[in-house]
């Protein structure tokens, strides 16, 4: 039975976006890491560097056959397909498509990153410091670039307090 192959989102570890993108084209498989150029986050550079314009997710092409969910979910630095527990949610080629137009126009791409306002809800994604990767949902500002999140673990949520700067708000697509 030949499945049709459709573009799925594959969370990774985080920062490595990059190695997952490298094994997986190995095995054969199409793969889609959009980038985007940014200024180097470390004080000792003053440089532009290509970056994950999703940071932690990355775009597979493949079908629903166990299989070969299974050949991308065995390379190292992969998490988990997004979706439900019954089957990873495709991602419509639209999208994947107007994301490739966009990485490679060159021109400058503006993200709601967190230096906009949060509200209250919007899914977030923790960048830096040993919480790295994982994923939550804003509650409130604390005060002096401090947050609140909420993040789900085992159906139990817990409440952390984090630098603002460590966050980075998902977009749509993961919410």
């Amino acid at each position: 039975m030949l499945l049709e192959k459709q573009w799925f989102t594959l969370l990774t570890r985080s920062r490595f976006e990059n190695i997952v993108t490298d094994m997986i084209k190995k095995k054969s498989i199409e793969v889609f890491l959009p980038t985007i150029r940014v200024r180097s986050r470390r004080k000792d550079r003053n440089l532009m560097i290509n970056a994950p314009l999703f940071p932690g997710y990355l775009f597979v092409n493949i079908s629903l056959d166990p299989r070969e969910q299974l050949k991308v979910l065995k390379t190292t630095g992969a998490v988990r397909l997004l979706g439900s527990q019954q089957k990873p949610l495709p991602v419509p080629d639209t999208h994947i498509e107007s994301l490739k137009i966009i990485t490679r126009s060159g021109t400058d791409i503006i993200t709601d990153s967190v230096t906009s306002v949060l509200k209250k809800g919007e899914p977030v994604l923790i960048i830096n410091g040993p919480m790295a990767g994982a994923t939550g949902e804003f509650m409130q500002y604390k005060g002096k670039g401090r947050v609140i999140i909420r993040i789900e673990a085992l159906g139990q949520f817990a409440g952390v307090e984090i630098d603002e700067a460590d966050l980075e708000k998902l977009p749509p697509i993961f919410s």
